[in-house]
């Protein structure tokens, strides 16, 4: 019997890499307008980001629904295999609902873990899972491990723009204005798996050293998966965010990994935004 993992298009993995590391895509359905897209298989980030900038209304995102899970599901289980399922927040979607409802005719077989998280931080806890899958453990002892780990999970972002936000009835008119005359960068974080603004400063340096206090604040296991990511189209401001962060890095690691924010948080964030995921170390 072997044991699979599956996961959603939120942790931003596309299907290229599911298909290079052997795990199962099930994709959200992102529509702008009248146009469609899987996301992760006919739509790249960067065209997302491109039709994010160029529309005057945010798309919308579809939840995955219980017959896209239950038809995966008796795959897996009537090849004789058993299956982990991480999916977004249970707080932002109901893919969770929809994954719990569908494995109630496959017990012990499917095992499924709401993150809690999405974006960059839905993904380091599966990049924790597929570890633990190469350790040969079972579905059920990754589930288990995956539901311990999450309480130490972390990401927390600096934005461009509070527009996004605004657009997507986060915050008021009023404070979105206020805070683009400002030239105020929001930063944000995922706690108890729904996105918070956890504080405000006047220009890039002084929301990337906001953002570096929190980080500190948590402290990073490096010894766990980790992620800094951006949205948008290129990499420049990831690139200037990391090279100015170095005391963050430079005593533990050699190498940042480093990923692309997709089409779930990019709707609510817009582009030019930069994120940091990773697991707090043991109390």
């Amino acid at each position: 019997m072997a044991t699979k993992i599956i996961i959603d298009s939120a942790s931003d993995i596309v299907k290229e890499e599911a298909d290079e590391l052997g795990i199962i895509l099930i994709p959200m359905t992102i529509r702008f307008e009248d146009e469609e897209y899987l996301d992760g298989y006919n739509i790249s980030k960067k065209e997302f980001f491109e039709k994010l900038i160029e529309n005057s209304t945010l798309p919308k995102t579809s939840q995955i629904n219980p017959d896209r899970f239950s038809e995966e599901f008796k795959k897996i289980v009537d090849n004789g295999d058993e299956a982990v399922v991480i999916t977004i927040s249970s707080k932002l979607s109901g893919t969770y609902s929809s994954a719990v409802k569908a494995s109630a005719e496959f017990k012990d077989k499917i095992f499924v873990v709401d993150s809690l998280n999405a974006s960059l931080g839905e993904r380091i806890l599966f990049n924790y899972a597929y570890r633990l899958l190469k350790q040969n453990k079972s579905a059920s002892e990754i589930a288990n491990e995956l539901n311990s780990a999450k309480k130490r999970l972390h990401l927390l972002a600096m934005l461009d723009t509070l527009k996004y936000l605004r657009k997507g009835g986060r915050i008021s008119a009023l404070v979105a204005f206020a805070g683009e005359i400002m030239s105020i960068k929001p930063v944000i974080a995922v706690k108890n798996g729904e996105v918070k603004l956890v504080g405000k400063a006047i220009g890039s340096k002084k929301a990337g050293n906001l953002l570096n206090k929190l980080v500190n604040e948590k402290g990073i296991d490096f010894d766990m998966p980790y992620c800094v990511a951006w949205s948008g189209l290129d990499t420049k401001l990831l690139d200037k965010y990391v090279a100015d962060s170095e005391s963050l890095w430079k005593h533990a690691t050699n190498e940042i990994p480093k990923c692309a924010i997709g089409s779930t948080i990019g709707t609510h964030i817009g582009p030019n935004a930069i994120g940091v995921a990773f697991f707090s170390k043991e109390n």
